[in-house]
Protein backbone atom coordinates (compact mmCIF):
# COMPACT_ATOMS: atom_id res chain seq x y z
CA UNK A 1 0.00 0.00 0.00
CA UNK A 2 1.11 3.56 -0.67
CA UNK A 3 2.05 5.67 2.33
CA UNK A 4 0.19 8.90 3.08
CA UNK A 5 2.89 11.48 3.66
CA UNK A 6 1.74 14.29 5.91
CA UNK A 7 4.12 16.92 4.56
CA UNK A 8 3.23 16.78 0.88
CA UNK A 9 2.07 20.01 -0.76
CA UNK A 10 -1.68 20.33 -1.21
CA UNK A 11 -2.68 20.05 -4.83
CA UNK A 12 -5.49 18.27 -6.64
CA UNK A 13 -4.15 14.90 -7.79
CA UNK A 14 -3.75 14.52 -11.50
CA UNK A 15 -6.03 11.85 -12.92
CA UNK A 16 -3.94 9.26 -14.78
CA UNK A 17 -4.74 8.52 -18.41
CA UNK A 18 -6.19 5.10 -17.55
CA UNK A 19 -8.74 6.72 -15.25
CA UNK A 20 -9.70 9.84 -17.18
CA UNK A 21 -12.87 8.24 -18.51
CA UNK A 22 -13.62 6.14 -15.42
CA UNK A 23 -16.58 8.21 -14.26
CA UNK A 24 -18.28 7.68 -17.62
CA UNK A 25 -17.99 3.93 -17.08
CA UNK A 26 -20.33 4.08 -14.06
CA UNK A 27 -23.82 5.14 -15.17
CA UNK A 28 -25.13 5.83 -11.67
CA UNK A 29 -22.66 8.70 -11.32
CA UNK A 30 -24.70 10.63 -13.88
CA UNK A 31 -27.69 10.96 -11.57
CA UNK A 32 -28.56 13.76 -9.17
CA UNK A 33 -29.48 13.56 -5.49
CA UNK A 34 -31.60 16.36 -4.01
CA UNK A 35 -30.95 18.40 -7.13
CA UNK A 36 -27.17 18.08 -6.81
CA UNK A 37 -24.72 15.88 -8.72
CA UNK A 38 -24.18 12.62 -6.88
CA UNK A 39 -20.91 12.51 -4.93
CA UNK A 40 -20.59 8.88 -3.91
CA UNK A 41 -18.22 8.40 -0.97
CA UNK A 42 -19.65 5.20 0.52
CA UNK A 43 -17.42 2.78 -1.35
CA UNK A 44 -16.34 0.81 1.72
CA UNK A 45 -19.97 -0.26 2.12
CA UNK A 46 -20.45 -1.08 -1.56
CA UNK A 47 -18.88 0.15 -4.79
CA UNK A 48 -20.84 1.20 -7.86
CA UNK A 49 -20.91 -0.98 -10.98
CA UNK A 50 -19.34 -0.19 -14.34
CA UNK A 51 -21.41 -0.55 -17.48
CA UNK A 52 -19.35 -3.59 -18.47
CA UNK A 53 -20.52 -5.48 -15.38
CA UNK A 54 -24.13 -4.41 -15.91
CA UNK A 55 -23.94 -5.49 -19.56
CA UNK A 56 -22.44 -8.84 -18.56
CA UNK A 57 -25.32 -9.52 -16.18
CA UNK A 58 -27.87 -8.49 -18.79
CA UNK A 59 -26.25 -10.66 -21.45
CA UNK A 60 -26.24 -13.69 -19.15
CA UNK A 61 -29.98 -13.44 -18.49
CA UNK A 62 -30.81 -12.60 -22.10
CA UNK A 63 -28.66 -15.19 -23.87
CA UNK A 64 -27.06 -17.77 -21.54
CA UNK A 65 -29.40 -18.33 -18.59
CA UNK A 66 -29.35 -21.99 -17.54
CA UNK A 67 -28.25 -24.09 -14.61
CA UNK A 68 -24.66 -25.19 -14.63
CA UNK A 69 -22.65 -28.41 -14.37
CA UNK A 70 -25.60 -30.73 -14.87
CA UNK A 71 -26.76 -30.08 -18.42
CA UNK A 72 -25.47 -31.19 -21.80
CA UNK A 73 -27.52 -28.68 -23.82
CA UNK A 74 -25.89 -25.57 -25.27
CA UNK A 75 -27.16 -23.00 -22.76
CA UNK A 76 -25.99 -25.06 -19.80
CA UNK A 77 -22.63 -25.61 -21.44
CA UNK A 78 -22.23 -21.88 -22.09
CA UNK A 79 -23.30 -20.90 -18.59
CA UNK A 80 -20.97 -23.48 -17.05
CA UNK A 81 -18.09 -22.19 -19.17
CA UNK A 82 -18.74 -18.58 -18.15
CA UNK A 83 -19.02 -19.52 -14.45
CA UNK A 84 -15.77 -21.49 -14.44
CA UNK A 85 -14.04 -18.81 -16.49
CA UNK A 86 -14.95 -16.33 -13.74
CA UNK A 87 -13.39 -18.66 -11.17
CA UNK A 88 -10.18 -18.73 -13.21
CA UNK A 89 -10.18 -14.93 -13.55
CA UNK A 90 -10.40 -14.54 -9.78
CA UNK A 91 -7.71 -17.16 -9.25
CA UNK A 92 -5.41 -15.25 -11.59
CA UNK A 93 -6.31 -11.95 -9.92
CA UNK A 94 -5.25 -13.33 -6.52
CA UNK A 95 -2.38 -15.38 -8.01
CA UNK A 96 -3.81 -18.60 -6.61
CA UNK A 97 -1.89 -21.68 -7.63
CA UNK A 98 -5.04 -23.42 -8.93
CA UNK A 99 -8.56 -22.29 -9.78
CA UNK A 100 -9.80 -25.10 -7.49
CA UNK A 101 -8.58 -22.92 -4.60
CA UNK A 102 -11.41 -20.43 -5.30
CA UNK A 103 -14.77 -21.23 -3.71
CA UNK A 104 -17.67 -18.96 -4.62
CA UNK A 105 -19.71 -17.85 -1.61
CA UNK A 106 -22.40 -15.25 -0.99
CA UNK A 107 -19.82 -12.77 0.35
CA UNK A 108 -16.84 -12.56 2.71
CA UNK A 109 -19.15 -13.22 5.67
CA UNK A 110 -20.23 -16.61 4.39
CA UNK A 111 -16.63 -17.45 3.50
CA UNK A 112 -15.53 -16.84 7.10
CA UNK A 113 -18.41 -18.93 8.42
CA UNK A 114 -17.44 -21.70 6.00
CA UNK A 115 -13.89 -21.78 7.40
CA UNK A 116 -15.21 -21.71 10.97
CA UNK A 117 -17.53 -24.67 10.36
CA UNK A 118 -15.50 -26.80 7.96
CA UNK A 119 -11.89 -26.19 8.94
CA UNK A 120 -11.60 -24.84 12.48
CA UNK A 121 -14.41 -26.54 14.38
CA UNK A 122 -13.21 -30.11 13.68
CA UNK A 123 -9.73 -29.33 15.06
CA UNK A 124 -10.78 -27.29 18.11
CA UNK A 125 -11.18 -28.60 21.64
CA UNK A 126 -12.22 -26.84 24.83
CA UNK A 127 -9.45 -24.49 25.92
CA UNK A 128 -8.00 -24.04 22.44
CA UNK A 129 -7.73 -20.46 21.16
CA UNK A 130 -8.73 -18.36 18.16
CA UNK A 131 -6.87 -15.05 17.79
CA UNK A 132 -8.43 -12.01 16.12
CA UNK A 133 -7.85 -8.26 16.46
CA UNK A 134 -9.71 -5.39 18.09
CA UNK A 135 -10.36 -3.78 14.70
CA UNK A 136 -12.35 -6.60 13.13
CA UNK A 137 -15.63 -6.22 11.30
CA UNK A 138 -18.45 -8.06 13.06
CA UNK A 139 -18.24 -10.68 10.30
CA UNK A 140 -14.83 -11.67 11.66
CA UNK A 141 -15.96 -11.65 15.29
CA UNK A 142 -19.39 -13.25 15.56
CA UNK A 143 -18.59 -16.52 13.72
CA UNK A 144 -15.74 -17.13 16.15
CA UNK A 145 -17.90 -16.30 19.16
CA UNK A 146 -20.45 -18.83 17.94
CA UNK A 147 -17.71 -21.42 17.44
CA UNK A 148 -16.37 -20.78 20.93
CA UNK A 149 -19.88 -21.20 22.36
CA UNK A 150 -20.18 -24.57 20.62
CA UNK A 151 -16.74 -25.92 21.43
CA UNK A 152 -15.46 -24.27 24.60
CA UNK A 153 -12.64 -22.60 22.69
CA UNK A 154 -11.38 -19.19 23.82
CA UNK A 155 -11.39 -16.03 21.69
CA UNK A 156 -8.23 -13.95 22.16
CA UNK A 157 -8.21 -10.30 21.06
CA UNK A 158 -5.06 -8.51 19.89
CA UNK A 159 -5.23 -4.86 21.01
CA UNK A 160 -5.00 -1.65 19.03
CA UNK A 161 -3.14 1.45 20.13
CA UNK A 162 -4.73 4.78 21.02
CA UNK A 163 -4.09 6.02 17.48
CA UNK A 164 -5.91 3.09 15.89
CA UNK A 165 -2.97 0.93 14.84
CA UNK A 166 -2.76 -2.78 15.52
CA UNK A 167 -0.30 -3.64 18.28
CA UNK A 168 1.58 -6.27 16.28
CA UNK A 169 3.92 -7.29 19.07
CA UNK A 170 1.01 -7.87 21.43
CA UNK A 171 -0.65 -9.98 18.74
CA UNK A 172 2.45 -12.10 18.29
CA UNK A 173 2.60 -12.66 22.05
CA UNK A 174 -0.93 -14.10 21.95
CA UNK A 175 0.10 -16.83 19.53
CA UNK A 176 0.99 -20.15 21.10
CA UNK A 177 0.55 -23.92 21.09
CA UNK A 178 -3.20 -23.63 21.79
CA UNK A 179 -3.83 -21.22 18.88
CA UNK A 180 -5.82 -22.97 16.16
CA UNK A 181 -6.27 -19.95 13.87
CA UNK A 182 -5.16 -16.34 13.45
CA UNK A 183 -7.84 -14.35 11.62
CA UNK A 184 -7.35 -10.66 10.89
CA UNK A 185 -8.46 -7.84 8.63
CA UNK A 186 -6.02 -6.62 5.96
CA UNK A 187 -7.54 -3.12 5.74
CA UNK A 188 -9.96 -1.78 8.34
CA UNK A 189 -13.32 -0.91 6.83
CA UNK A 190 -13.96 1.53 9.68
CA UNK A 191 -10.81 3.65 9.76
CA UNK A 192 -8.72 2.62 6.76
CA UNK A 193 -5.78 1.26 8.78
CA UNK A 194 -3.57 -1.18 6.87
CA UNK A 195 -2.23 -4.16 8.76
CA UNK A 196 1.17 -5.79 8.02
CA UNK A 197 -0.33 -8.96 6.60
CA UNK A 198 2.90 -10.65 5.52
CA UNK A 199 4.51 -10.05 8.92
CA UNK A 200 1.53 -11.43 10.83
CA UNK A 201 1.20 -14.49 8.60
CA UNK A 202 4.92 -15.23 8.92
CA UNK A 203 4.71 -15.00 12.73
CA UNK A 204 1.82 -17.48 12.75
CA UNK A 205 3.50 -19.76 10.22
CA UNK A 206 6.60 -19.98 12.43
CA UNK A 207 4.39 -21.71 15.00
CA UNK A 208 2.40 -23.80 12.53
CA UNK A 209 -0.75 -21.71 13.03
CA UNK A 210 -3.17 -21.40 10.08
CA UNK A 211 -4.22 -17.92 9.00
CA UNK A 212 -7.31 -16.28 7.53
CA UNK A 213 -7.13 -12.82 5.96
CA UNK A 214 -10.24 -10.66 5.57
CA UNK A 215 -9.33 -8.85 2.36
CA UNK A 216 -12.77 -7.41 1.61
CA UNK A 217 -11.36 -3.86 1.88
CA UNK A 218 -8.00 -4.62 0.25
CA UNK A 219 -8.48 -6.40 -3.06
CA UNK A 220 -10.00 -3.34 -4.79
CA UNK A 221 -7.26 -0.95 -3.66
CA UNK A 222 -4.02 -2.88 -4.14
CA UNK A 223 -2.49 -6.05 -5.52
CA UNK A 224 -3.12 -9.01 -3.22
CA UNK A 225 -0.99 -12.07 -4.00
CA UNK A 226 -2.03 -15.08 -1.93
CA UNK A 227 1.10 -17.05 -2.78
CA UNK A 228 3.32 -14.18 -1.71
CA UNK A 229 1.29 -13.71 1.49
CA UNK A 230 1.30 -17.48 2.06
CA UNK A 231 -2.02 -17.27 3.92
CA UNK A 232 -4.08 -20.42 4.34
CA UNK A 233 -7.37 -18.64 3.67
CA UNK A 234 -8.46 -15.27 2.30
CA UNK A 235 -11.99 -13.90 1.86
CA UNK A 236 -13.53 -11.15 -0.27
CA UNK A 237 -16.87 -9.67 -1.29
CA UNK A 238 -17.71 -8.96 -4.92
CA UNK A 239 -19.88 -5.92 -4.28
CA UNK A 240 -16.92 -4.05 -2.76
CA UNK A 241 -14.87 -4.51 -5.95
CA UNK A 242 -17.40 -3.34 -8.57
CA UNK A 243 -19.16 -6.69 -8.83
CA UNK A 244 -22.74 -7.72 -7.99
CA UNK A 245 -24.11 -8.11 -4.49
CA UNK A 246 -24.59 -11.58 -3.05
CA UNK A 247 -21.33 -12.98 -4.44
CA UNK A 248 -17.94 -13.37 -2.84
CA UNK A 249 -15.18 -15.89 -2.58
CA UNK A 250 -13.03 -17.94 -0.28
CA UNK A 251 -9.45 -18.59 -1.31
CA UNK A 252 -8.05 -21.64 0.43
CA UNK A 253 -4.81 -23.48 -0.09
CA UNK A 254 -5.82 -26.67 -1.85
CA UNK A 255 -4.20 -28.87 0.79
CA UNK A 256 -6.45 -27.22 3.38
CA UNK A 257 -9.63 -27.41 1.30
CA UNK A 258 -9.09 -31.07 0.48
CA UNK A 259 -9.16 -32.00 4.15
CA UNK A 260 -12.26 -30.00 5.05
CA UNK A 261 -15.76 -31.33 5.58
CA UNK A 262 -18.68 -29.89 3.58
CA UNK A 263 -20.29 -26.69 4.80
CA UNK A 264 -23.75 -27.41 3.36
CA UNK A 265 -25.28 -30.47 1.76
CA UNK A 266 -27.23 -30.61 -1.47
CA UNK A 267 -26.97 -30.95 -5.19
CA UNK A 268 -23.73 -30.74 -7.16
CA UNK A 269 -21.42 -31.13 -4.14
CA UNK A 270 -21.78 -34.90 -4.17
CA UNK A 271 -20.20 -37.75 -6.10
CA UNK A 272 -22.71 -40.45 -5.09
CA UNK A 273 -25.73 -40.53 -2.80
CA UNK A 274 -27.40 -43.57 -1.25
CA UNK A 275 -29.60 -43.82 1.80
CA UNK A 276 -26.69 -45.50 3.52
CA UNK A 277 -24.26 -42.65 2.90
CA UNK A 278 -22.87 -40.01 0.56
CA UNK A 279 -19.48 -39.31 -0.98
CA UNK A 280 -18.45 -35.76 -1.82
CA UNK A 281 -16.73 -34.07 -4.72
CA UNK A 282 -13.32 -32.53 -4.52
CA UNK A 283 -12.95 -28.78 -3.85
CA UNK A 284 -14.26 -26.35 -4.84
CA UNK A 285 -17.50 -28.19 -5.74
CA UNK A 286 -17.67 -29.73 -2.25
CA UNK A 287 -18.40 -26.27 -0.85
CA UNK A 288 -20.86 -25.03 -3.48
CA UNK A 289 -24.04 -26.94 -2.69
CA UNK A 290 -27.12 -26.25 -4.78
CA UNK A 291 -27.57 -23.79 -7.60
CA UNK A 292 -25.00 -21.04 -7.03
CA UNK A 293 -25.25 -17.33 -7.79
CA UNK A 294 -24.28 -17.99 -11.39
CA UNK A 295 -24.82 -14.49 -12.73
CA UNK A 296 -23.09 -13.02 -9.68
CA UNK A 297 -19.95 -15.06 -10.27
CA UNK A 298 -19.92 -14.14 -13.96
CA UNK A 299 -20.47 -10.48 -13.05
CA UNK A 300 -17.59 -10.68 -10.56
CA UNK A 301 -15.42 -11.99 -13.36
CA UNK A 302 -16.37 -8.93 -15.42
CA UNK A 303 -15.47 -6.71 -12.45
CA UNK A 304 -12.03 -8.32 -12.30
CA UNK A 305 -11.64 -7.62 -16.02
CA UNK A 306 -12.53 -3.98 -15.42
CA UNK A 307 -10.00 -3.54 -12.61
CA UNK A 308 -7.29 -5.21 -14.68
CA UNK A 309 -8.10 -2.99 -17.68
CA UNK A 310 -7.28 0.04 -15.54
CA UNK A 311 -4.34 -1.47 -13.70
CA UNK A 312 -4.03 -2.09 -9.99
CA UNK A 313 -0.83 -0.08 -9.66
CA UNK A 314 -2.57 2.88 -11.32
CA UNK A 315 -5.53 2.60 -8.93
CA UNK A 316 -3.35 2.30 -5.83
CA UNK A 317 -1.16 5.26 -6.72
CA UNK A 318 -4.08 7.53 -7.64
CA UNK A 319 -6.16 6.68 -4.61
CA UNK A 320 -3.19 7.32 -2.30
CA UNK A 321 -2.82 10.81 -3.75
CA UNK A 322 -6.55 11.44 -3.47
CA UNK A 323 -6.44 10.42 0.20
CA UNK A 324 -3.62 12.89 0.86
CA UNK A 325 -5.66 15.64 -0.75
CA UNK A 326 -8.76 14.69 1.25
CA UNK A 327 -6.91 14.59 4.59
CA UNK A 328 -5.37 17.98 3.99
CA UNK A 329 -8.67 19.54 2.97
CA UNK A 330 -10.38 18.11 6.04
CA UNK A 331 -7.77 19.93 8.13
CA UNK A 332 -9.55 23.15 7.12
CA UNK A 333 -12.47 22.33 9.44
CA UNK A 334 -11.46 23.14 13.01
CA UNK A 335 -14.24 21.14 14.71
CA UNK A 336 -13.40 17.96 12.77
CA UNK A 337 -11.20 15.16 14.11
CA UNK A 338 -10.01 12.31 11.92
CA UNK A 339 -10.09 8.95 13.71
CA UNK A 340 -6.81 7.10 13.47
CA UNK A 341 -3.39 8.66 13.20
CA UNK A 342 -1.15 6.44 11.15
CA UNK A 343 1.13 6.55 8.14
CA UNK A 344 -0.56 3.86 6.06
CA UNK A 345 -4.22 4.27 5.20
CA UNK A 346 -6.39 2.95 2.36
CA UNK A 347 -9.91 3.50 1.16
CA UNK A 348 -11.56 5.22 4.09
CA UNK A 349 -11.35 8.25 6.35
CA UNK A 350 -13.50 8.24 9.50
CA UNK A 351 -14.11 11.43 11.42
CA UNK A 352 -16.21 13.10 14.08
CA UNK A 353 -17.24 16.73 14.62
CA UNK A 354 -17.54 18.45 17.99
CA UNK A 355 -21.20 19.45 17.95
CA UNK A 356 -22.77 17.22 15.31
CA UNK A 357 -23.68 13.54 15.61
CA UNK A 358 -22.44 11.43 12.69
CA UNK A 359 -26.04 10.79 11.64
CA UNK A 360 -26.61 14.55 11.47
CA UNK A 361 -23.45 14.89 9.42
CA UNK A 362 -24.65 12.26 6.98
CA UNK A 363 -28.10 13.83 6.72
CA UNK A 364 -26.77 17.31 5.97
CA UNK A 365 -24.28 15.96 3.44
CA UNK A 366 -27.08 14.07 1.70
CA UNK A 367 -28.91 17.36 1.10
CA UNK A 368 -25.80 18.39 -0.84
CA UNK A 369 -25.77 15.14 -2.85
CA UNK A 370 -22.81 13.72 -0.90
CA UNK A 371 -23.19 10.09 0.20
CA UNK A 372 -21.14 9.01 3.23
CA UNK A 373 -21.69 6.34 5.86
CA UNK A 374 -22.62 7.17 9.45
CA UNK A 375 -22.56 4.73 12.36
CA UNK A 376 -20.27 2.14 13.90
CA UNK A 377 -19.51 0.50 10.53
CA UNK A 378 -20.06 -3.01 11.97
CA UNK A 379 -17.06 -2.38 14.24
CA UNK A 380 -18.61 -1.63 17.62
CA UNK A 381 -15.65 -2.94 19.66
CA UNK A 382 -13.22 -0.75 17.71
CA UNK A 383 -15.43 2.32 18.10
CA UNK A 384 -15.57 1.79 21.87
CA UNK A 385 -11.80 1.28 22.02
CA UNK A 386 -11.24 4.59 20.24
CA UNK A 387 -13.69 6.40 22.50
CA UNK A 388 -16.44 7.15 20.02
CA UNK A 389 -19.97 5.84 19.62
CA UNK A 390 -19.98 6.30 15.87
CA UNK A 391 -18.20 8.17 13.09
CA UNK A 392 -18.93 9.61 9.69
CA UNK A 393 -16.90 7.79 7.05
CA UNK A 394 -15.93 8.96 3.59
CA UNK A 395 -14.57 6.11 1.52
CA UNK A 396 -12.99 6.45 -1.89
CA UNK A 397 -12.66 4.54 -5.12
CA UNK A 398 -11.06 4.88 -8.53
CA UNK A 399 -13.91 7.02 -9.93
CA UNK A 400 -13.71 9.68 -7.23
CA UNK A 401 -11.85 12.94 -7.88
CA UNK A 402 -10.81 16.11 -6.10
CA UNK A 403 -14.15 17.75 -6.95
CA UNK A 404 -15.81 15.03 -4.85
CA UNK A 405 -13.50 15.88 -1.97
CA UNK A 406 -14.23 19.59 -2.40
CA UNK A 407 -17.98 18.90 -2.32
CA UNK A 408 -17.48 16.87 0.87
CA UNK A 409 -15.55 19.68 2.52
CA UNK A 410 -18.11 22.30 1.45
CA UNK A 411 -20.86 20.14 2.91
CA UNK A 412 -18.96 19.71 6.18
CA UNK A 413 -18.52 23.47 6.42
CA UNK A 414 -22.30 23.71 6.17
CA UNK A 415 -22.55 21.15 9.01
CA UNK A 416 -20.17 23.32 11.03
CA UNK A 417 -22.35 26.38 10.44
CA UNK A 418 -25.55 24.57 11.42
CA UNK A 419 -24.20 22.81 14.51
CA UNK A 420 -21.10 24.78 15.45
Amino acid sequence: MKMIEGNQKLAPPEIPTALQNARKDFPILKREVNGKPLVYLDNAASTQKPQSVIDTLTRYYEYENANIHRGVHLLSTEATGAYEEARQKLATYLNAADSAEIVFTRQATEAINLVAHSFVEPIVEAGDEIVITHMEHHANIVPWQLLCDRTGAILKIAPVTDNGQLDTEALKNLLGPKTKLLSFVYVSNAIGAINPAEELIAAAKDQGIPTLVDAAQAVQHTTVDVQELDCDFLVLSGHKMFGPTGIGALYGQLSRLEGMRPYQGGGDMISHVTFEGTTYKEPPSRFEAGTPHISGAIGLGAAVDYIESVGRDVIEDYEAKLMIYALKRLDEIPSLRVIGDFEKRAGAISFVMENAHPHDIGTVLDTEGVAVRSGHHCCEPLMRRLGVVATARASFSLYNNHQDVDALVDGLKKVNTLFG
